[in-house]
């Protein structure tokens, strides 16, 4: 019917040469004279007022002289006369056809279809695609177009050693990417960063002394640990957590960890925390070993190789990008813990405490060695580190499948493709699964599928170091990106094992992930991965890490995050990343060879998911999950409080919990409101479709407290962030305080309780939309 009225218009206009157009641009010729008139029906790159890039329109040029021959009225009243029938000839025969046709149905069950209606963007050349593909077709295609010759092929062409970041092999796989990305015409582009990385210095080895002997000159290393020679007591500290210090200096041991030189065994929390929380107890050094009872695989001269910075990105840069032009004075980061750390074989680690002296360890201390003593007064270990800071150029690559409806609302999926070690696991996984995905999405497009929003493909780098490419890539554009990603999807180690799965994920991703695992088949099995592992989902979750490569996007930038992977049963699942064990051969036996099936399976979950993501006409983020956990919080911190005015501490009578009670209701009666609003929202009008999901991806972003500094607190997300501002650090305090381990302030607290009920209320108000909309009971 539209496109008759459109002929019909044309016809008139070019029969009266009317000028009531758009836009319109006078060029005078030579002598000055106006003699001829251009016109333009449209013009490129404008864009709507919410920000949506309109599609570029067809110029329709013409010229015409400034005189007109004058026309007869006769044949004027005739060719209007003509036109008038054929207008309405068009109008009849539109009407006609809107009759026969059925709305179409729009529902947000799995099993609604949508090859009815296609949208019908801005861009009026989208006019012409064919219509989207129903969402079963949509997920057999991407099966079917998964290969598995094409995975292991990419397997064995990115698995070479030595790409280091920045190196000259990591540079040349960027340049693969970026071809691989220009073939499938996804517009690439690369981000340069010049970021400090830290290696050992060749000429001058790092050294570990017992006594005066040296007993090993490591080859694994720990980036960022601080340079020098420090001689002291060494201690033995189990895994260096909190506890584990506690016990040696306050528990019934009472040794001195002031100048100490701290020996820890790897596992359990990051490196990064083993040292900070070593330099916080007065240590001067820190050695850390793969014990064997922990690392059954790894043989025991085996190095270790990761990083000390208890952040991400940069840490000389903190807060901000390292762009080549930025002018900012020299910083360091406060997750710097200042002072040395090296990592030493299981071989040395045996040889160091074979030595020592003191009070035997506890139970909980011991491992697969012989001799477990705490250490003696005596027993002196020298420590030497020599690394040397490079400022070195990297290079993240990208590659887009833009939106047909919202092409400025983006879904990332992202891998890191460097290694310290060969990463057979950790990277190269990832980097081919990135790879795959971009060729079958790029295949579907050519098959009719139609994306609403659009797809960022990402290659990073110097993710060893601490998701240096990432925090950069998000430092440089975190204020644009946390309006316009919805979401990211970490491809690093999906494969890491087999006979289990694990997920980290933020709440608005669980309902969907949840669907999509069962949906996804293995091809030896008629169940979904889900009933696999016993149809319980809660038990597939675990929290998100600060090394986990999807960690910056959601506690740094607020964009709903997931990671995942195909794991061992056992508890040591993943002990050989960071290892020279990181091979392909090493993945094959503990994955009996399905190393590639597994990788299908891994390229399913992913994918499914952000097709979901770009395919529905709401976004499949479920705000509703929020809830749960703002309850859970909550309700932990009136126990606490509860607790501490039991015990009539001074001053707790001022404390009430009631308006960051509220906040916890305000939110859930918002994310109720929403799934209202949706339901009685028709769902073929873009614009009221763009609104909604519009408050919807507000929400991750709004949990990044406002209160906190970006440079002195980076993940300021007050439940999956760290610092003072979450409210992890606040239930912690009211529990230390109830144990009398630290002294009660009533001002922190009440400032705690106020920041973050405001921060609760922000989100619940933005969600329930426009200012006008809200109310009392909001």
């Amino acid at each position: 019917m539209e496109e008759t009225i459109d002929q019909a218009r044309m016809k008139f206009s070019r029969i009266v040469n009317s000028r009531s157009y758009t836009r319109f641009n006078q060029s005078q010729n030579p002598d000055g004279e106006s003699s001829r008139v251009e016109v333009k029906l449209g013009v490129d790159g404008e864009e709507e007022m919410d920000g949506t890039e309109q599609g570029h329109m067809q110029n329709e040029t013409y010229t015409r002289s400034s005189r007109s021959v004058p026309w007869n009225k006769w044949r004027i009243l005739i060719w209007v006369g003509g036109v008038l029938v054929i207008f309405c000839m068009g109008v009849l025969i539109g009407y006609s056809a809107h009759r026969k046709s059925e709305p179409p149905s729009c529902s947000l069950q799995e099993t609604v279809t949508m090859k009815s209606v296609p949208e019908v963007p801005s861009n009026p050349e989208v006019l012409n695609y064919a219509p989207v593909l129903d969402w079963s077709d949509l997920v057999k295609l991407l099966n079917d177009k998964l290969s598995s010759k094409a995975i292991e092929d990419k397997l064995s062409e990115y698995s070479a050693p030595g790409r280091k970041a920045g190196s000259s092999l990591d540079n040349k796989l960027a340049d693969n990417i970026h071809n691989i990305f220009t073939q499938l015409n996804m517009d690439p582009w690369v981000d340069e960063h010049f970021v400090k990385l830290q290696y050992p210095d060749r000429s001058k080895p790092n050294t570990v002394s017992f006594g005066s002997v040296v007993i090993e000159r490591p080859i694994g290393f720990l980036a960022y640990s601080e340079t020098g020679t420090k001689e002291g007591r060494v201690v033995y500290a189990n895994y260096g957590e909190v506890s584990d210090l506690q016990t040696v200096k306050n528990g019934a041991y009472r040794l001195n960890l002031n100048g100490s030189v701290v020996l820890m065994r790897a596992g359990k929390i990051s490196m990064a925390q083993k040292v900070m929380n070593a330099a916080n107890m007065g240590a001067v050094a820190v050695l850390i070993y793969p014990d064997p009872a922990d690392y059954k695989t790894m043989a025991e001269n085996d190095d270790l190789y990761g990083h000390v910075h208890l952040g991400s990105g940069d840490p000389y840069t903190p807060g901000f990008p390292s762009f080549n032009h930025t002018q900012f004075p020299p910083a360091k980061s406060s997750g710097l813990p200042g002072i040395l750390a090296q990592t030493i074989t299981a071989n040395t680690a045996r040889t160091i405490l074979g030595k020592m002296g003191g009070d035997d360890a506890p139970d909980g201390f011991k491992g697969a060695f012989p001799s477990y003593k705490l250490g003696g007064e005596s027993d002196k270990v020298t420590v030497v580190v020599n690394s040397n800071l490079a400022e070195t150029k990297i290079h993240n690559v990208f590659g887009v499948i833009k939106g047909y409806v919202d092409p400025d609302r983006y879904v990332v999926i992202g891998a890191q493709r460097d290694s310290l070690t060969t990463g057979y696991a950790k990277s190269t996984v990832g980097t081919t699964l990135l790879l795959e995905l971009a060729r079958v999405f790029t295949e579907l497009k050519k098959d009719g599928f139609r994306p609403k929003r659009s797809i960022v493909f990402a290659s990073w780098t110097a993710g060893d170091f601490g998701n240096i490419g990432v925090t950069e890539w998000l430092e440089g554009y975190w204020a644009s990106l946390s309006r316009k990603a919805f979401t990211y999807i970490s491809l690093d180690g999906v494969v890491t094992g087999s006979g289990s799965f694990r997920a980290s994920a933020s709440p608005l991703l669980h309902t969907l992930l949840q669907k999509t695992l069962g949906k996804v088949k293995s091809p030896r099995s008629t169940s979904s991965l889900l009933q696999t592992y016993d149809n319980d989902f809660s038990k597939l979750l675990t929290p998100m890490q600060m090394d986990d490569g999807a960690y910056p996007f959601l506690a740094l930038s607020g964009i709903p995050s997931l990671s995942f992977s195909f794991v061992s049963s056992a508890a040591t699942d993943g002990e050989y990343l960071g290892t020279n064990l990181d091979d392909e051969a090493h993945l094959d036996r503990i994955t009996s060879q399905k190393v590639v099936e597994l990788s299908v399976l891994a390229a399913q979950v992913a994918g499914q998911i952000a097709l979901r993501l770009v395919h529905d006409h709401i976004l499949r983020l479920d705000v509703t999950k929020y809830t749960d956990v703002i309850t859970k919080h909550v309700s932990a911190i009136i126990k606490g409080v509860d607790a501490l005015k039991n015990n009539k501490v001074d001053k707790i009578e001022s404390l009430s919990t009631l308006w960051l009670n509220e906040a916890r209701g305000s939110y859930s009666r918002a994310a109720d409101a929403l799934k209202n609003d949706i339901g009685n929202t028709d769902l073929n009008d873009m614009e009221a479709c763009r609104v909604i999901n519009n408050r919807i991806m507000k929400v991750e972003h709004n949990f990044l407290s406002p209160y906190v500094s970006l440079r002195d607190v980076p993940f300021r997300h007050i439940f999956f962030g760290n610092g003072w501002q979450t409210t992890a650090d606040l239930e912690k305090y009211l529990g230390d305080a109830l144990e009398n381990k630290t002294s009660f302030n009533i001002d922190q607290v009440l400032n705690d309780f106020a920041l973050l009920t405001w921060t609760i209320q922000g989100c619940a108000n933005d969600l329930a939309g426009d200012i006008w909309a809200l109310d009392n009971e909001i």
